[in-house]
């Protein structure tokens, strides 16, 4: 229980709330209120690097160096224990539980439920911010965790990838496009929408039911690859497959939003 983690100096706690509405929203939010000693990790600010229109994703992956100079910042090390939290979505606390260990974090787990369980709870609630020792930190990249638009580009007309969109079924379908500048798939994946990993409440699905839903969509000899709009929900799907104890899946970071970049990248609409 995160509760009695938070004395412990091996233990740091992030707080990743974002609103992709209102990109302000988190900070704001965590000045109001957060888990005691935690600290707060931006989606945009940390753990994305800048946007470079026509090339790049909305929130591409940054340069590892300053992504590590960043967990420095934070008193993170590689052997710290890292417990990330957001608003309860699960979303953007998936991205940094990924993120970090891309670059050599071990052992990162998010706190089920986030802020609203916690605060649900009864469990005390801060706006006092900690005093931060800056680490060593280094980063270790793991490049087995993704794969790029060119592996993706090179293997569609013979397939070794099982392609997993996290977005909504109509936008995966191109019916609608609320953010990007063309709408659809890339051909030969399948949806599987993030939101389906949880129940009514908010809470992950139980491990039973991830495995056969998540195990219905893969395919005997291809790799499963998640993507999304931007690389941030689909990394919510690659946490549903390791609470459901199916390891192994990649990232593909740039996911849709990069794979237009490209007017010779083939795109795929309707939904099957």
């Amino acid at each position: 229980m995160l509760a009695t983690l938070l004395t412990d100096p091996k233990v740091i706690v992030l707080d990743a709330r974002f609103s992709l509405a209102d990109p302000k929203l988190g900070q704001a939010l965590y000045g109001q209120g957060h888990i005691p000693g935690s600290r707060y990790i931006d989606l945009e600010k940390d753990l994305s690097a800048p946007v470079i229109s026509g090339k790049t994703s909305r929130h591409p992956l940054p340069e590892p160096d300053a992504f590590a100079e960043r967990l420095r910042a934070q008193g993170i090390s590689k052997t710290t224990h890292v417990v990330v939290y957001d608003d309860g979505g699960h979303a953007m606390a998936a991205r940094a539980w990924w993120q970090l260990r891309w670059v050599g974090v071990k052992s990162v787990q998010v706190l089920h439920g986030g802020f609203k369980s916690w605060v649900a709870g009864h469990y005390p609630v801060t706006t006092d911010i900690p005093v931060i020792t800056k680490s060593d930190f280094s980063a270790d990249v793991d490049h087995s965790m993704t794969v790029s638009a060119s592996d993706v580009l090179n293997q569609l007309k013979n397939p070794v990838f099982r392609l997993i969109d996290a977005r909504a079924p109509e936008r995966f379908a191109g019916e609608v496009e609320p953010l990007d500048n063309k709408a659809g798939h890339i051909p030969g994946a399948v949806c599987h929408p993030f939101t389906a990993n949880m129940d009514d409440s908010g809470s992950f699905l139980s491990e039973q039911q991830l495995q056969k839903q998540l195990g219905d969509l893969m395919v005997d000899g291809l790799e499963p690859v998640f993507y999304c709009g931007s690389g941030v929900t689909a990394c919510h799907n690659l946490l549903a497959m390791e609470y459901a104890g199916m390891l192994g899946a990649k990232l593909y970071p740039g996911s849709w939003s990069e794979w237009i970049t490209d007017e010779n990248r083939p795109v795929a609409t309707g939904r099957d």
